[in-house]
């Protein structure tokens, strides 16, 4: 149902209504829902600039915004708010004639209707809605500047899938819905199918998966409702791989570009050119985010050189094909997973899914050998930032490579090669998950295998399982030594010294510990791993009393990280640091390393460094004075802790700490005072926690404290050094 239609005509006239605002905005068949800041922003903008342009992807809800939009500011527009649906017109010839039909013009003159259109407009305060213009842009873009420069009294609303590029215009992006509105939408359209049915619990939150599913795109949201006739809210997230057929149908009011799923984005599709269709075609490859280097590489090709590739990009980017974002790792682009799925199918169409498939996954597999080469450098913050980034494209690769023997080695070395991701940045969970998983299919290749089973021993030994570590390492060990590979031993050696660490065993793990390195020496490589089996070296010294001699190692370990950029294992360097210089009665100075300990595993999102580090300031805190807090910052480690795995591996050496931070806690505070703080402490996220232990604690009086900060930080870049040098007979290499 339409209010009331008033065309433009004389206000002087006596029979010119004015009870109400002119305009032909239609009311609202259902309950507008969410949108609350985007449709302030777009109020704002509307208010500022004479020309708004809302653009977006193919059902994001730009229709239903604009017009939301133009009702709010009706009273505004003394001579009304005007909608022309021109997504029905196909000839630009007619464009003008529909806009004139949609004000409700009546001229039976000879003038052009552009002359009807500005002699109405010119003298008159309106807001003129224009939704669906993309297949028209030019005509349309040639319209509105003419009206705009003639008729200053008039505002355009314009809502489409690419901005009409006129002087003055300010283009809003309307994203997707968030998840709290997404919900709202879901289950208003939902009530409004089933509305004697309440949801469960369960299907509460099958409805906050399939929002996430869907993109939180409203067409597609209001379609999976509609489908709540017949099947339930599980039974369509199964359904879901099939989008394109379950989610058809929709209001017979609805544009007929809505009534799909498949004809809205199809609608989108029409409008690009050959080569746009061709690029989002092998976008489709992509999963998640990616760049335009990636994009380049892996999409050009016949059809579409790479150097091409920017300005067909920019072309999608303006239809709101693809959507672009900024963050920590530079410009990137994706596709919604919706168009994303339809750009896959014309891809399968054309039968080049499997060579772009291959394209993909030998840019990643490129991506990760550069990057393991690149951690040890000043860049290791740019690198890991760069994986988490690349993350899902990097699944996807390995899923490819598992698909042929031929190309199971691609998926091993891709695994291995993530080792640092794995161990360094939080994600030793996942990282066992691939190793295992590409283990399971043999391959001819020894090397890359073998970097697959030490690495699979490293990240057991890191979460406490000590007999998975054990059966990974062996296994590298006697193939390593059986086909010569003094690589892959030198690394199950070290890992296995590690091992020996957290099993209590630190007398075995020097040993061991100094074989590796000893061995490192002969192939020559240096590297973060190799630094790390300093440290742990003089963990091990440490364990067995000898601080001076484990501070001696990691003092040496300080300059070699500031010499290279290393940051990563720098932090591993100054807890053992910490560690002696608490022993040794200067808890301040520990405190000081402590934190620029929690300040790097914030940056690399290294839970067991960040674990690690909190049991040992909980201990100092105490000593300083601070019962309370202590009790607090152990109660945040043991939040983390089930993030890692095993606590403290189950290790009375590492374990240590913790104990007699207990011990003396429960001391002067109480079994009750103590547990109180422990609950207070696992509250925290580890965001709040590490804020609060850079930032002084929680308020408590501790004993005489320096000014946090380090007695020297790393330097900010580095000069790289030969790879091969002597030992010192501690363990570690000479000054570099």
């Amino acid at each position: 149902m339409r209010r009331l239609q008033h065309p433009f005509t004389d206000p002087d006239d006596p029979d010119f209504p004015r009870s109400a605002p002119a305009g032909n905005v239609p009311a609202e068949l259902n309950r507008f829902v969410g949108r609350g800041h985007e449709l302030a922003a777009l109020g704002g903008l509307l208010e500022e600039s004479r020309l708004v342009t809302v653009v977006g992807v193919a059902g994001v809800g730009k229709t239903r915004c604009a017009g939301r939009v133009a009702a709010l500011a009706e009273k505004r527009y003394c001579d009304g708010v005007w909608l022309a649906d021109l997504s029905p017109v196909r000839d630009p010839g007619l464009l003008e004639h529909a806009v004139v039909e949609a004000l409700g013009l009546t001229d039976h003159t000879g003038r052009p209707p552009r002359t009807v259109l500005v002699e109405n407009l010119r003298e008159r305060r309106a807001l003129l809605v224009l939704d669906g213009f993309e297949h028209l842009v030019d005509a349309c873009a040639d319209l509105v500047r003419e009206l705009l420069r003639r008729a200053p009294g008039l505002r355009v609303l314009a809502a489409g899938r690419r901005p009409l590029l006129v002087d003055g215009e300010v283009t809003f992006t309307l994203a997707p819905m968030c998840d709290e509105d997404a919900v709202e939408l879901f289950s208003e359209r939902a009530r409004s199918v089933r509305p004697d049915r309440e949801p469960t619990a369960g299907e509460r939150a099958a409805a906050l998966e399939l929002c996430h599913r869907l993109d939180g795109i409203p067409l597609a949201l209001e379609l999976a409702a509609g489908r709540l006739r017949a099947l339930s809210v599980d039974q369509v997230l199964l359904r879901l791989d099939d989008r394109f057929r379950l989610l058809t149908g929709g209001s017979r009011g609805a544009p007929p570009r809505h009534r799909a799923l498949r004809t809205a984005i199809g609608w989108s599709h029409e409008l690009c050119t050959p080569e746009q269709r061709l690029l989002w075609a092998r976008l489709s490859v992509f999963a998640g985010q990616f760049d335009l280097e990636a994009a380049e590489y892996i999409c050009g090709g016949a059809g579409l050189p790479a150097d091409a590739v920017l300005d067909v990009l920019e072309e999608l980017l303006a239809q709101s094909v693809v959507e672009r974002e900024d963050g920590a790792t530079g410009t990137r682009y994706r596709l919604l997973e919706s168009v994303r799925e339809y750009g896959a199918e014309w891809l399968a169409a054309a039968g080049d899914t499997r060579r772009m498939r291959r394209r993909h996954r030998d840019w990643f597999l490129g991506l990760a050998t550069w990057c393991e080469l690149d951690w040890f450098s000043p860049r290791q913050a740019e690198v890991a930032a760069r994986i988490d980034a690349e993350l899902p494209n990097l699944r996807r690769a390995m899923e490819c490579s598992m698909e042929s023997p031929d190309e199971v080695h691609l998926a091993h070395h891709l695994a291995g090669s993530l080792w640092f991701y794995w161990a360094g940045c939080g994600r030793l969970s996942e990282g066992r998950y691939w190793l295992e998983h590409v283990l399971e299919e043999p391959t001819p290749y020894d090397a890359s295998r073998l970097k697959v089973l030490w690495v699979l021993g490293y990240v057991a030994v890191l979460q406490g399982d000590a007999v998975g570590a054990v059966s990974a390492l062996q296994e590298c060990r006697e193939e390593a030594e059986r086909s010569g590979d003094a690589t892959a031993m030198a690394y199950a050696v070290h890992r296995t010294g590690c091992l020996a660490i957290v099993t209590d065993d630190p007398a075995r793990a020097e040993e061991l510990l100094r074989e590796a390195l000893g061995r490192y020496r002969e192939i020559g490589e240096l590297n973060s791993n190799v630094v790390m089996a300093q440290v742990e070296l003089a963990m091990a010294v440490a364990f067995q009393g000898d601080l001076d001699a484990a501070a001696d190692i990691c003092e040496e370990v300080r300059e070699l990280c500031e010499d290279h950029g290393e940051r990563w294992a720098l932090a591993y360097a100054l807890y053992v640091l910490a560690y002696a210089a608490l022993r040794r009665g200067l808890p301040e100075r520990a405190r000081r390393m402590l934190g620029e300990c929690l300040t790097i595993g914030r940056t690399f999102d290294d839970l067991l460094a960040t674990a690690l580090s909190l049991e040992l300031l909980a201990l100092v805190t105490a000593v300083e004075g601070d019962a309370g807090e202590a009790a607090v910052l152990q109660g945040a480690a043991e939040r983390i802790w089930p993030s890692v795995g095993l606590p403290l591996f189950g290790s009375v050496y590492f374990g240590r700490p913790r104990v007699e931070c207990e011990e003396q806690v429960r001391r002067e505070l109480g079994d009750a005072a103590y547990e109180a703080g422990l609950r207070a402490g696992r509250r925290l996220d580890r965001t709040g926690v590490v804020e609060r232990a850079l930032g002084g604690g929680g308020g408590g009086t501790r004993g005489h404290r320096d000014t946090p900060g380090t007695e020297s930080g790393p330097a900010a870049g580095g000069t790289r050094r030969p790879a091969a040098s002597r030992m010192t007979g501690r363990g570690g290499p000479e000054r570099w």
